[in-house]
């Protein structure tokens, strides 16, 4: 191979490929990025045999070819050049690259032994514009299971209809939904499969999505088979691939989650979002061993009471005014779960509907439709 590429382009490239090496010890060839050449375009290539991640950029090409090397090492001497241009050459399994100011040579390694990517039939795919993938994602990635015990809620659930893609998480103490609204109609995704289509989306594959997508404005097409998801972004204006992210699935149904989201709430409340938080936060110092504190509402009132108690410390009791609808409320909680959840909310009011110290509390946005959290509280029982 002999090719000449922006320096800048290949450090966007293997910043996209590079996380991803290295992760299976046993197999040191799992350590390399596939370099392959061909006319116009040079191509990386890593796997951990779940996760396979392959980008696509433009260079001069003088001639194909392809060879791998240690990932990190050619990403950390990549990233240390300043120089505009850079010139890679293969020879005799051996990589020589050569800048204005700078030459090396780095010992390659034969492709035969470097594991086959799945590759995806492109007649049918989902497309989801790409910020509004990663903003959702972002918005749902921290509720997943860290426990191995029920695999199918370590994930991130997709579940698409005609006009929306649904994002789920639930590690059991809470759950978060977000909803994408397509901005055309899709009704034929509904026959693209020949299914239904949902699928649990591994959390890391889910964080490295967010990484690749950035903030980024051009669509992401979802390409899927019966074990396996392809993510995929084009070059810009263009219809040739610049990202392919490949991740097998998690196997296993995911629990029919609507039945948990409460339908209506006894005591309902809209309380501005940054005096919940800071109120919350004081209260926290005196959360004890297990973060639980205590939510009193009043319709009567109009006033949220929040309470907690230490033993060894003391307690805390605040006052914030709220618009409070329906019955009293004395319900207690993990402190962590509701910050987690407000944390979340990009409007300045929220919405906390409550029923009683048994039934799951729901947190939303106040003019956002798009997104919910269910948080259950801590039962006296």
């Amino acid at each position: 191979m002999k090719i000449t590429l922006l320096t800048k382009t290949l450090k966007k490239g293997l910043a996209v490929v590079e996380k991803i090496a290295g992760r299976v010890s046993t197999l040191p060839i799992l350590n390399n990025v596939l370099i392959e050449v061909s006319p116009n375009f040079i191509k990386l290539s890593t796997t951990d045999l779940e996760l396979g991640a392959q980008w696509w950029g433009l260079c001069k090409t003088e001639k194909d070819g392809k060879l791998t090397i240690p990932a990190k090492f050619f990403s950390q001497l990549v990233n240390s050049l300043n120089d505009e241009k850079i010139d890679i050459e293969e020879k005799n399994k051996t990589i020589f690259i050569e800048s204005k100011n700078y030459k090396t040579q780095i010992k390659g390694f034969s492709t035969d032994d470097f594991p086959i990517i799945p590759s995806f039939s492109k007649d049918a795919f989902i497309e989801v514009n790409s910020k509004k993938l990663k903003d959702g994602l972002s918005d749902v990635i921290d509720f997943t299971s860290l426990s191995q015990v029920r695999p199918e809620i370590s994930g991130v659930y997709f579940s698409f209809g005609s006009e929306e893609l649904k994002l789920v998480t639930t590690d059991s103490f809470r759950l978060a939904e977000k909803t994408i609204t397509f901005s055309e109609k899709k009704e034929e995704y509904k026959n693209l499969f020949k299914k239904e289509i949902n699928f649990i989306l591994p959390q890391k594959t889910a964080k490295e999505l967010i990484s690749i997508l950035g903030d980024t404005v051009k669509n992401t097409r979802i390409y899927l088979s019966e074990s396996q998801v392809m993510f995929e972004t084009l070059l810009q204006e263009t219809d040739h691939p610049e990202v392919n992210l490949v991740s097998r699935l998690i196997e296993g149904e995911y629990p029919t989650y609507q039945e948990i989201i409460p339908k209506e709430s006894q005591t309902k409340i809209t309380i501005n979002k940054d005096e919940f938080i800071n109120q919350l936060k004081i209260a926290s110092l005196f959360g004890g061993k297990i973060n639980e504190i205590k939510i009193k509402a009043n319709a009567e009132t109009k006033e949220l009471e929040i309470l907690s108690q230490d033993p060894d410390l003391g307690e805390s009791k605040s006052n914030i005014a709220a618009k409070i609808e329906g019955d009293k409320a004395d319900v207690s909680f993990n402190w962590r779960f509701v910050l987690d959840g407000l944390a979340k909310i990009k409007s300045s009011e929220v919405f906390f509907g409550l029923h009683d110290n048994k039934g799951p509390a729901i947190l939303k946005p106040i003019g956002d439709a798009s997104y919910l959290y269910v948080v259950m509280p801590i039962n006296p029982d």
